[in-house]
């Protein structure tokens, strides 16, 4: 069997990396209102870390790596990180998730160190409701980074949208429409039961299935195919749409059996699954000194321990205790 393929016989091509727990903003669904606790410094990942651990992932066959946070725009020298990853071989496919509000002044840098996909997260079109969701006045930052990241030239551009019943969900059209003025693929994502101090419940949560009855009325959706080595979302597109409509949907429609991807959390912990705390500990081995080939052989235990299938249900809380922002985006 080959070093990236799990017990049930998913080839792991894929890692997500959290490359710090501080984010700029303090969106209702990630964060709590108060006694957010922050990772010590010293308990992060340095880069040279994050660089020898995204190595070694990559000789047991992650050829996908998404840089996230928190928010990675905000780490110090994140550029200098990102042409360093843009060199390292093997790596097929980079990309970073970030909520944009710096994206107006370092689309242009990130652009020019080698990054050519980007995700924007933003839940909503209105600026009040914007500042409701994310506790902060930041919608024209976003809104401006959009615009410089689409003319300098990043493609795709998917900006991510996390439904809310009684928040958002009843902005699917005006979405909808900035698919079809715009080339983004616009990615409506089921709100997720995630930490045990998190905001969700069964009421505020809305399925694929109903987002896609509402977008009827916006007019029909042609399916787009889904690519081998591509992402969990449903694709669509309105008749003479620049961009996508895309449809993430953990609850209602498991994708967990074409899951392809492990999660490296800011504080050095190998997680197989989202919606489970089982980890596996990087960061403290790394730091022992251990050698290049434990390094590998903790990978290969990352991907053994993955489950057949995560256990979040729509009707109570998961298996998942840690905080968004601690898991990382």
């Amino acid at each position: 069997m080959a070093p990236n393929v799990d017990p049930y016989n998913r080839e792991i091509t894929y890692l997500r990396v959290s490359v710090t727990d501080r984010c700029n903003l303090r969106c209702i669904y990630c964060t709590p209102v108060k006694d957010l606790k922050l990772f010590d410094h010293a308990d992060i990942l340095n880069y040279e870390e994050i660089l020898k651990v995204i190595r070694v992932a990559t000789e047991v066959g992650i050829k996908k790596v998404r840089l996230t946070g928190g928010e990675p725009l905000i780490r110090r020298n994140f550029v200098h990180f990102v042409e360093s990853l843009c060199r390292m071989p093997r790596i097929e496919d980079l990309s970073i998730t970030t909520n944009g509000v710096l994206l107006k002044k370092m689309a242009g840098p990130l652009f020019e160190a080698g990054v050519r996909r980007i995700n924007v997260s933003l839940d909503t079109l209105n600026p009040l409701k914007y500042t409701k969701i994310t506790r902060r006045e930041c919608f024209d930052a976003v809104w401006n980074g959009l615009q410089i990241a689409e003319a300098v030239g990043f493609s795709p551009i998917k900006v991510n949208v996390v439904v809310i019943r009684g928040l958002n969900d009843n902005e699917l059209l005006r979405f909808a429409d900035l698919s079809v003025r715009k080339p983004y693929q616009v990615r409506f994502i089921e709100y997720m039961p995630i930490g045990r101090d998190g905001d969700w419940t069964p009421e505020k949560y809305v399925s694929s299935d109903e987002m896609k009855s509402k977008l009827k009325t916006f007019g029909p959706l042609r399916k787009i195919p889904r690519p081998t080595h591509g992402g969990p979302a449903e694709r669509y597109r309105f008749e003479s749409a620049k961009g996508e409509i895309g449809f993430i949907s953990p609850l209602s429609h498991h994708f967990c059996p074409s899951c392809n991807r492990l999660r490296l959390t800011a504080d050095g912990k190998l997680r197989p699954c989202l919606f489970a705390d089982d980890e596996v500990d990087i960061k403290t081995p790394l730091r022992n000194g251990c050698s290049h080939e434990d390094l590998r052989v903790l990978f290969q235990e990352a991907i053994a321990r993955k489950p057949r299938e995560h256990h979040a249900e729509t009707l109570e809380k998961g298996e998942c205790l840690r905080l968004m922002s601690t898991i990382g985006g």
